[in-house]
């Protein structure tokens, strides 16, 4: 029998938890489900409770979410974290990201959408609704390079770049006036490099990373 998925509902509203609640109990594989009206409640019990995902709001009164996922993964470092996001969030999401958030997902998504995020995060990957993905290519710059520690070359982080702005591998290709096959194997380096399953995953190293920002 395969194990129930727990979840934390972290949010200010009342009406959206309850809505969201509604939604993911209507899912087979959902188990126990948990809420908090802010980052500090969340904090005080998410070491009892220890849910298998967290659905976090970004924008909180008092102890919001960046600083509730900073110290929940700081406790907690296996911890699943998901941001719900409005899109006046966007000048958040390096902070969230660097924080240790795995997922983005839009606050007015449907229900397949959320269990499509779920499962990749669930899975170990990634994911960024399609909105928040194409907000955050459209807007990422390249950081200057920085050699001490940087597990990149300086080819890859060209090619890395590339890949943050949303360019198919032949773009890519052309651009940087290398073969499609460099180029494939660039991308198959750079996933193994920064143990990443996805663009999604390749995005969030290289902010976390500071080799680009939002």
């Amino acid at each position: 029998m395969i194990k129930p998925v727990s979840i934390y509902l972290v949010d200010d509203h009342k009406l959206f938890r309850e809505g969201l609640k509604l939604l993911l109990n209507g899912l087979d594989y959902i188990g126990d489900i948990y809420e908090a009206s802010d980052g500090s409640e969340f904090l005080m019990n998410v070491g009892q409770y220890q849910p298998d995902l967290v659905f976090m709001d970004i924008s909180m009164p008092g102890t919001g979410g960046i600083e509730a996922t900073t110290k929940a993964i700081a406790r907690i470092p296996s911890l699943k974290i998901i941001a719900l996001s409005m899109f006046s969030d966007e000048n958040y999401y390096t902070k969230m990201i660097s924080a240790g958030a795995a997922g983005f997902i839009l606050k007015n998504s449907g229900i397949q959408e959320v269990e499509q995020c779920m499962q990749a995060v669930l899975s170990g990957h990634n994911y960024f609704s399609p909105e928040i993905m194409s907000g955050i290519l459209h807007n990422i710059t390249r950081k200057p390079r920085q050699q001490p520690g940087n597990p990149l070359s300086e080819r890859e982080e060209e090619v890395l770049y590339s890949i943050c702005q949303g360019l198919s591998n032949i773009e890519i290709s052309e651009q940087l006036c290398i073969s499609k096959r460099t180029v494939d194997k660039h991308r198959e380096n750079l996933l193994l490099k920064t143990n990443s399953k996805n663009t999604a995953g390749l995005v969030m190293f290289a902010i976390r990373n500071g080799i680009m920002e939002v």
